[in-house]
């Protein structure tokens, strides 16, 4: 059954902010990062601000795996996007509602200004799948704005995985290990026409594929052959390793 009164779904979503925040105070989080200074839990500047790209399945712990700083992420205009855009609204994330099939032309628009002073962040599969597949939109948006792509991938090896319509969400459990993993940033030529983007679109999608496989591989005891720098999260509420990862 799905709640339409608005006070009450602001209701639930600050109810469930609080349970995930409560949920992330017994996680052990990593964060590691190959290029330092390209974090959404640092204060955007001019040379750094960017836009991130992660997979829908992992959204829950992108919001919760670390004080952000100053950031927006788009979200879908149907009712699990309500929900979704008010829990962000209750961490302190400026939800931008908009899709590729519902008000996606308004929301672009909208990225366009704030990416002039806040990061972003794109669930770029989302909202209607294909699973873990990048859509042209964030390579469209990284072209016209000038902002880099910075690919994101998350796991945990001990999480709850419910089954959604086209995807599974990621729900790392109690006391678990979560890797939080930032690739290379990607720099998307200027002014592309939508006919130049696949082949950009597939470099994401060839970066974001190779960062979930390493981070798969961590979350299961595996080592990177590369040894990127983990950063402190700046996370109130979450352990974080202070040496880096070993490389194999």
């Amino acid at each position: 059954m799905k709640l339409r009164n608005r006070l009450l779904i602001r209701l639930f979503a600050r109810f469930a902010a609080f349970c995930c925040r409560c949920l992330f105070l017994t996680l052990r989080v990593q964060v590691i990062q190959s290029t330092p200074g390209y974090s959404p839990h640092g204060e955007p500047d001019e040379e750094h601000r960017s836009l991130f790209c992660v997979w829908h399945d992992a959204i829950l712990a992108a919001i919760f795996c670390g004080k952000t700083v100053n950031v927006a992420a788009l979200v879908s205009q149907n009712y699990d996007g309500s929900v979704i855009a008010d829990v962000l609204d209750a961490v302190g994330i400026q939800p931008v509602r908009g899709s590729s099939s519902r008000g996606g032309a308004a929301a672009i628009r909208q990225m366009f200004g704030l990416a002039e002073r806040k990061h972003l962040v794109i669930a770029t599969d989302g909202p209607r799948g294909p699973r873990r597949v990048v859509k042209d939109g964030i390579v469209y948006l990284a072209s016209q704005s000038g902002r880099p792509i910075v690919p994101t991938a998350i796991a945990s090896a001990w999480a709850w995985k419910p089954q959604g319509r086209w995807t599974d969400m990621l729900i790392p459990l109690p006391f678990s290990r979560v890797f939080v993993l930032g690739g290379t940033p990607i720099r998307i030529p200027k002014d592309l026409s939508p006919q130049q983007l696949g082949p950009y679109r597939d470099q994401v999608q060839q970066a974001m594929d190779t960062l979930q496989f390493q981070a798969d591989h961590l979350a299961h005891g595996g080592k990177l052959e590369d040894t990127p720098r983990v950063i402190d999260a700046a996370t109130p509420h979450s352990s974080h390793d202070s040496q880096p990862a070993q490389a194999a």
